[in-house]
């Protein structure tokens, strides 16, 4: 049995993020992920609508499950998955980032030989993941307090698994936290990890590889594997909205 509402969100989020997500240039945001696996959104988010995502952590209605980083192995925090229908906001910068990311993830596929090609619309794409028994939806808000962290991870959670997915810090740093950085590292064929460091401000968003993405070599095109968490919070409490593209099992 499918989730009720889990491919649409509202036309009224859909549409105003979608206002949002317009103004970048995409072009230059695909070279970034093409160069460094990642690239930055400056303000996707206001500060007042960061405030609003994050208040609801508290809220356990808003949520299928809780994950205490500590008792997995993943680092020291905690956070937890929302459940369908997602929130207004949540739901429809899904929708709204999607397509742009679309075409860099069959690119990057057709440069590493992969078969697989995604549709130019979310909601096709969750139906291929409900179709494949991923039902349960991925997009997330974690919490941490000081002392906490998150080890270096891959958000694989079925078989099929969009090559792309967004984060948007909720917090304000020096003022709300300290510490607690966003880092990406790329795991290099025949060479040592390379480490990224992302300097992110409260409503920034980075986008970036989930799994692999594609390189250019003096032999041609090979992938990378690429791995990210968050640094040690110093002082504080840290907020972020994970967006993840596909469902889980």
């Amino acid at each position: 049995m499918k989730p009720r509402s889990s491919t649409i969100a509202s036309t009224s989020a859909v549409t105003s993020a979608g206002g949002g997500v317009t103004v970048y240039d995409w072009q230059a945001l695909a070279d970034d992920l093409d160069s460094y696996g990642c690239a930055i959104l400056p303000k996707l988010l206001s500060p007042e609508e960061c405030g609003t995502i994050a208040t609801l952590y508290r809220d356990e209605s808003q949520f299928r499950s809780r994950v205490d980083m500590a008792r997995h192995g993943f680092g020291k925090g905690e956070y937890r998955y929302f459940k369908y229908p997602l929130p207004t906001l949540v739901g429809g910068l899904r929708t709204a980032l999607y397509p742009y990311l679309a075409g860099v993830a069959n690119e990057w596929n057709g440069r590493m030989g992969i078969k697989e090609r995604y549709p130019d619309d979310h909601a096709s794409f969750l139906k291929r993941c409900h179709d494949a028994g991923q039902t349960r939806p991925t997009p997330l808000l974690l919490q941490y307090a000081s002392g906490d962290f998150n080890c270096l991870h891959q958000d694989l959670y079925g078989d099929l698994a969009f090559p792309i997915q967004v984060a948007i810090l909720l917090s304000e740093p020096g003022k709300d936290f300290t510490g607690g950085e966003f880092v990406l590292t790329e795991q290099r064929p025949r060479m040592q990890s390379r480490a990224e460091v992302v300097p992110l401000q409260q409503g920034d968003a980075v986008a970036f590889a989930v799994h692999n993405r594609p390189a250019q070599g003096s032999k041609g095109t090979y992938r990378v594997n690429l791995r990210h968490g968050v640094s040690r919070v110093r002082s504080g409490m840290r907020h972020t909205v994970g967006i993840i593209f596909h469902d889980a099992t």
